[in-house]
């Protein structure tokens, strides 16, 4: 394989990562934990858009809550990590032909 022909399928690459990139920020997974007391929505590119919390989570206090929300957090990044996952192997599948 030559220079030229190595430069354009990396330049090829570069172009369906940053593709793949857009569509992830576009994606969105919600988080949810204890059967929806906090959900939290977030993109594939790990912003958090929205954390919504069921006025029922109030009575369980400070500290409970606060576990709540991480839950639906670690959820919503669990998820997101698969998406990547599933996105850029995607793109990546075999380097050459």
């Amino acid at each position: 394989m030559d220079m030229e022909t190595l430069m354009a399928q990396a330049k090829d690459l570069q172009a369906k990562i940053s593709s793949a990139q857009d569509a992830l920020a576009n994606m969105r997974v919600k988080g949810i934990a204890d059967n929806g007391l906090a959900v939290i929505d977030m993109t594939g590119k790990y912003d958090v858009l929205s954390v919504n919390i069921n006025p029922d989570a109030l009575s369980y206090g400070a500290e409970k809550l606060s576990q709540i929300v991480m839950d639906a957090y670690k959820d919503a990044k669990t998820k997101v990590d698969g998406l990547i996952d599933k996105v850029m192997n995607e793109v990546t599948g075999p380097i050459s032909e």
